[in-house]
């Protein structure tokens, strides 16, 4: 009997450690614009106000569609951020695609339409830094310092880094 074992199990592939198991698209799960999204949240803002959205592409599209239709009652404001010094509560985005907008403004032409973006709330500004907060940075929620002029407008980004597109202001109640 024992005999019979033997040769039964030396037929058998020896005995290995399970596959890995393929995880594709959720070995790095995008995360950043649920972080905006659940930020908004947790400060009060409805999700009329900034809608909770996969992508940061389609969040900014509707903040920028409601600025323009309603830009008394709209939450965000869209501004250049060369041009205007963001304040905590601001959003400030950044185009990572390979051919980058040239204008937030162009965005508006492609509505609805993928394109690799990533905004970071911000929380603290300074002469010459501005302090944001951004999820799924390195897969880790992370402070960023951003050098900023001296009336606090962050300076364009260095070549090779994504640059800031937009700065969506909020609109501060009272």
């Amino acid at each position: 009997m024992a005999e019979l074992a033997a040769a039964d199990t030396a037929a058998l592939p020896a005995p290995t450690a399970p596959p890995v198991e393929d995880i594709g698209l959720y070995a790095y799960p995008a995360w950043s614009a649920a972080f905006v999204s659940a930020m908004a949240r947790r400060a009060g803002i409805p999700e009329s106000d900034l809608p909770s959205e996969a992508a940061h592409a389609f969040y900014i599209d509707a903040l920028l569609w409601r600025a323009a239709a309603d830009p008394q009652g709209a939450r965000f404001l869209p501004h250049d951020p060369a041009e205007r010094t963001p304040r905590p509560g601001d959003l400030l985005c950044a185009d990572r695609s390979a051919r980058p907008l040239e204008h937030w403004t162009m965005r508006l032409l492609e509505t609805g339409r993928s394109r690799p973006m990533h905004c970071d709330v911000v929380v603290r500004t300074a002469p010459e830094v501005v302090e944001a907060v951004g999820g799924n940075v390195k897969d880790v929620v992370a402070l960023r310092r951003l050098p900023a002029d001296s009336q606090g407008r962050v300076l364009p980004a260095p070549p090779g880094q994504a640059r800031l597109l937009l700065l969506l202001a909020a609109r501060r109640e009272g």
